[in-house]
């Protein structure tokens, strides 16, 4: 009786009250949604943002990449007082816009900047999944293409990271015509003989992966990233054949000659580092 009474009090003592799951502040643990592995994400930021048991890459910030990736004390951001209007009159358009500012504390999908990667003078843009999924915009399209210029005048390699849904529908044909205006910068910069370095990130895909972030001297892009142009449903029901489980991965993308490496995220840095130092000379006097 008495080992019966023990036995299930040490039952309900391993389930948590709702008193002490509401002890624990939100936000301090984190599940991979991978594999389901909670683990604290003081432990998770530590590693760069990527699961510790499985490798899955967690979205990131502009910030977090900025912070990763640029040396300290040398980031300069480019354009940030660049506001979106709506050019179309589109619905509740401006009202979301807002609401992603405050949450993000960044203007638009895009942050550009200059900064060093291990002391190597370099333009910069970032772009972040957090705000309208990363969609491009007129001002992303003017943001990015100022900051290409901005590298062609100052002789300086161009990096990108790139996160995106495509293009915003709320500017129509608008956002549209960004994939040709960011393309024809790169052009330029390519023709003075400067580098480009793209960083596909997930998600990459729809006019953002058909225009900038695949004409790299360079193009990386980090472990699991989804890379395309059409979502996967649409193209099976368009050819009529069933895509391979891992088609539009940033793997398959490097076995079919699309991409030049897939990096982790913890030598992504170390990556860049090396590219700038051999391509440290060079470009049009």
């Amino acid at each position: 009786m008495l080992k019966d009474l023990f036995a299930k009090k040490r039952k309900y003592a391993t389930i948590p009250s709702e008193k002490l799951k509401q002890d624990v502040p939100e936000g301090i643990m984190t599940k991979c949604p991978e594999c389901k592995t909670i683990m604290t994400t003081k432990e998770l930021n530590k590693a760069h943002k990527v699961c510790t048991s499985c490798g899955f890459h967690f979205r990131m910030t502009a910030q977090e990449r900025i912070q990763k990736t640029i040396d300290s004390n040398t980031f300069e951001e480019l354009f940030q007082e660049m506001k979106t209007e709506n050019p179309l009159d589109f619905p509740d358009y401006l009202d979301r816009i807002e609401k992603d500012r405050a949450k993000t504390g960044i203007n638009e999908a895009v942050v550009t900047g200059k900064g060093e990667i291990d002391g190597n003078p370099i333009v910069i843009a970032i772009m972040d999944s957090h705000f309208r999924m990363g969609s491009m915009g007129s001002v992303v399209g003017e943001k990015i293409t100022r900051a290409i210029e901005v590298a062609t005048d100052e002789k300086k390699p161009f990096i990108i990271f790139t996160a995106s849904g495509g293009a915003r529908m709320q500017e129509g044909v608008l956002s549209l015509m960004q994939m040709a205006k960011t393309s024809v910068a790169l052009k330029r910069h390519h023709d003075k003989g400067y580098l480009f370095i793209s960083v596909m990130t997930h998600p990459t895909t729809g006019g953002v992966s058909a225009s900038f972030a695949s004409v790299g001297d360079y193009n990386f892009a980090e472990p699991g990233a989804l890379i395309g142009f059409a979502g996967r449903r649409i193209i099976e029901q368009t050819i009529r054949q069933e895509l391979p489980e891992d088609f539009q991965t940033s793997e398959f993308l490097l076995k079919h000659g699309q991409l030049d490496s897939v990096i982790h995220r913890s030598k992504l840095k170390s990556t860049l580092a090396t590219v700038l130092d051999i391509h440290r000379t060079g470009g049009e006097e």
